[in-house]
């Protein structure tokens, strides 16, 4: 039986090759994205919250950030109000949940992400 063969380096213009199922980057490379998200999937978000999310943008359509300036806009995002930051719990609390636009659920996520809230 044949071998897959090896993919190139994920690393932008590393030229090595990596044998198949090792992970996406070189030797050389690994220790640079060691700090790299998951995929979505891994963090959660698979098809069992696409599911959801759908049901939850039916039943809520519009955006919260924009409704409270007075604008109507269309939710395509559900947003975590908390950041659930891998507990599940917290990810599956629908009350948990906001409907946003995608530029107010970006809005919001990067200034989460630039201050965050430490507890200690």
């Amino acid at each position: 039986m044949p071998y897959r063969p090896s993919v190139p380096c994920k690393h932008p213009r590393c030229p090595a090759l990596v044998p198949y199922g090792s992970g996406p980057y070189c030797d050389e490379h690994k220790a640079a994205h060691q700090g790299d998200r998951e995929s979505a999937s891994k963090r959660g978000y698979n098809s069992r919250w696409q599911k959801a999310r759908v049901r939850y943008l039916h039943s809520h359509p519009l955006c919260v950030e924009c409704r409270k300036q007075g604008r109507l806009t269309e939710a395509t995002v559900v947003d975590h109000i908390v950041p659930h930051r891998g507990d599940q719990k917290l990810f599956w609390d629908e009350s948990n949940w906001q409907p946003l636009c995608k530029p107010c659920h970006d809005k919001k996520t990067w200034n989460e992400d630039n201050n965050p809230t430490y507890k200690f």
